[in-house]
């Protein structure tokens, strides 16, 4: 998405580094793909990014694909949407599937090229921008809901709930935060623990890393 900021610290750092430790004895020699998923201001991008340096440092280069460039509709769009229905907030925001899809061609071809949408947020609309993914070994698809995405080999879940997020989203300043975002955080965060019970690996509350109990 353009317009978005990474800001990695130690604690993304150490989580990457750890879950590369439990992970990659797992690789075959293929293309793999990764998800990382978590509330809004758990760290998903950060976290995403300091896991492609680790495998870009390993080998494999490495691509990451953003969920908010999947929404339906641009940012300040959406969030009029959830002012009228409340009932908006959820997976039905997301073209989860093109996603999904997007992983599977992937890892099944070789020279894939592509068109994926591109959220361009400060002008509040969605682009289309083409995308050669045949220089990558590996690719990251990093955002709430992507613990779905059947095509990925290897789900991250960040078990930080909306309020263990609320001083990360006050300093990213991305957002308002008010009753009604700490309502769709709420409604968000109710939809996604669920997610965790099909997580490879768990990034927990103090940034340790735990291979996900199935």
């Amino acid at each position: 998405m353009i317009g978005d900021r990474v800001n990695t610290k130690p604690k993304h750092s150490r989580a990457a580094k750890q879950i590369m430790e439990l992970l990659e004895g797992r690789f075959g020699e293929g293309r793999i793909a990764f998800t990382v998923a978590g509330q809004s201001g758990a760290g998903k991008s950060e976290i995403a990014q300091e896991i492609a340096t680790l495998l870009d440092a390993s080998g494999r280069r490495t691509v990451i694909l953003q969920q908010d460039d999947y929404f339906f509709f641009p940012p300040r769009t959406n969030h009029n949407r959830r002012v009228d229905d409340i009932d908006w907030v959820g997976i039905n925001e997301v073209n989860l599937q093109l996603l999904d899809d997007h992983l599977a061609k992937f890892k099944s071809e070789g020279g894939t090229v592509f068109e994926k949408p591109l959220v361009v947020f400060d002008e509040d609309r969605i682009i289309a921008e083409k995308v050669d993914l045949s220089p990558f070994q590996a690719i990251i698809a990093e955002g709430t809901y992507t613990t779905l995405l059947k095509s990925a080999d290897y789900h991250v879940f960040i078990d930080r709930d909306y309020h263990d997020t609320k001083k990360d989203r006050e300093e990213r300043g991305r957002e308002k935060i008010d009753d009604f975002s700490e309502q769709i955080m709420k409604i968000e965060d109710a939809i996604i623990s669920k997610h965790k019970a099909l997580a490879d690996v768990i990034v927990n509350k103090d940034f340790t890393v735990s291979v996900a109990k199935k």
